[in-house]
């Protein structure tokens, strides 16, 4: 019979309302910064958990910080809740079909499951710490944003996580394990250009277009290309494009940039030689440009400690239990992927390609050889100033790609819920383990210390940006 240690237990013990949580946050999906709904809904289960309930943190309304415990070392549980725009997407169905009257947001990410995941983690933590008497403090950080709005860099940015010893969180995918600590620097930049409107027509030699402008910066980043390092990303988005006349020379048009590095130091490196780009667009338009840094994320800083201490709960527990139900649903959503999503999802996780498994079997060993998707979070801020560790949990069919209509429809299906389920087990168990041992926590501090090598903090958004409430607007 497996032992069950008595964290599983209390998550077990509040598993209907994690899923309430996490199926509530999902039926009302809303993007970056407008999360009112959801943080209402997390700030409810926190008070009636016991929490003392901080809101409207670092400035941001949908950002929450809660507590319980005294005394003695700070584990902080992170937790997101936002949506992703136009995956609306009907649950539990094997077809693309958005929700009728919703607006047009979904959980596309699995990011439903996330917070309600890390909050009931949270929760077990609290509840251990009563039953044994030992002083300690569990925090639940409440993250809005993180879907390109860099919520918890405002968060870090505002010394909110400056007292906290260690820091735990996951992230919904197709396998269960520790997640690799690989994320590139981030940055969003609007670039507006600004020139003279004319009739196109009757006197275009008045005219300065700020969309030729806009389309002159676009083809100079794509000759960049071939001249910045392989790990590098750069991608663009005309926001605005000066209006629908062509008969009208248009005097104004904005772009955004999502520039990406390996470290924070290549991405301001990559950020200024685009800028130089933008600079010699205005030039050859005569149009005057101005710059806007919208949000950033550091890169993520890994710590081997806490995830050996994390491997070790993984290993203990092993991997989700499913059943047939669950797997049959599974295959369906199978059926709707392209092979080389599926096989992707394999080499990420650094396991062997095997085409019968459609929900995970296994937990990934720590030292698989992955060859990880690369993208960005801000959970790379919080790494900076405390050690961080990240679970992946098993919430989907496997090979199944974030940002999709299949993700959000599996939202609220009993796999993610037991996936959801497994992973709060693994995070609490985690924060238990360093909560009992001491060791743990002076390691990863030291680990830490030594990653970084001198460096200190610095936050890559300058200190008068505030946090992009509008963002969402474009």
């Amino acid at each position: 019979m497996r032992n069950t240690p008595r964290i599983w237990q209390l998550v077990d013990a509040k598993r209907d309302e994690m899923i309430a949580l996490a199926d509530r946050v999902w039926e009302t999906p809303e993007p970056l910064y407008t999360e009112h709904r959801s943080a209402a809904a997390h700030v409810e289960a926190l008070e009636q958990q016991g929490f003392r309930v901080e809101t409207g943190v670092a400035g941001i309304p949908t950002a929450i910080m809660a507590e319980a415990g005294e005394g003695g070392p700070v584990i902080a549980i992170l937790g997101e809740y936002d949506a992703l725009p136009g995956l609306s997407q009907q649950a539990g169905l094997a077809e693309p079909k958005p929700v009728e009257g919703q607006n047009g947001a979904g959980h596309g990410c699995g990011h439903n499951l996330l917070g309600a995941g890390a909050l009931f983690a949270a929760t077990a933590v609290k509840d251990w710490l009563a039953e044994r008497g030992i002083q300690g403090r569990v925090r639940y950080y409440g993250c809005p944003a993180e879907e390109g709005g860099a919520g918890k860099t405002f968060m870090v940015r505002a010394g909110l996580f400056d007292d906290a010893d260690i820091a735990i969180t996951w992230h919904p995918d197709s396998f269960a394990g520790v997640a690799p600590a690989i994320a590139l620097a981030n940055t969003r930049v609007d670039f507006t250009f600004t020139g003279r409107a004319s009739h196109a027509a009757a006197a275009p030699e008045l005219g300065r277009s700020a969309l030729d402008a806009v389309e002159l910066m676009n083809v100079g980043v794509n000759y960049m290309r071939e001249h910045m390092n392989s790990e590098a990303r750069v991608h663009y988005a005309i926001l605005d494009a000066g209006g629908i006349a062509p008969n009208v020379v248009q005097p104004r048009a904005k772009v955004r940039y999502a520039i990406r590095n390996t470290d924070v130091a290549g991405m301001r490196a990559l950020f200024e030689r685009v800028r130089k780009i933008a600079e010699g667009a205005a030039l050859m338009t005569e149009t005057t440009l101005s710059v806007k840094v919208v949000s950033a994320f550091s890169n993520l800083v890994g710590n081997r400690p806490l995830e050996e201490a994390m491997q070790a709960e993984f290993d203990r527990l092993g991997p989700p239990e499913f059943d047939e139900a669950d797997r049959a649903y599974a295959a369906t959503i199978r059926g709707t992927l392209d092979q080389g999503d599926i096989r992707a999802a394999f080499r990420s996780a650094g396991l062997p390609f095997d085409p019968s498994m459609d929900l995970c079997d296994t937990i990934v060993p720590l030292d698989a050889p992955r060859k990880p998707a690369v993208g960005s979070t801000d959970v790379g801020d919080v790494s900076w100033v405390v050690p961080t560790v990240q679970a992946h949990g098993a919430t989907c069919a496997t090979g199944t790609p974030f940002h999709s209509w299949q993700l959000t429809a599996q939202g609220q299906s009993p796999h993610a819920h037991k996936g959801m389920i497994h992973a709060a087990k693994v995070m609490a168990a985690t924060a238990t383990a360093a909560l009992e041992n001491p060791e743990i926590i002076a390691r990863a501090k030291a680990d830490l210390a030594r990653r970084l090598e001198g460096q200190r903090y610095e936050s890559p958004i300058p200190s008068e940006i505030p946090p992009p409430l509008d963002m969402a607007k474009g």
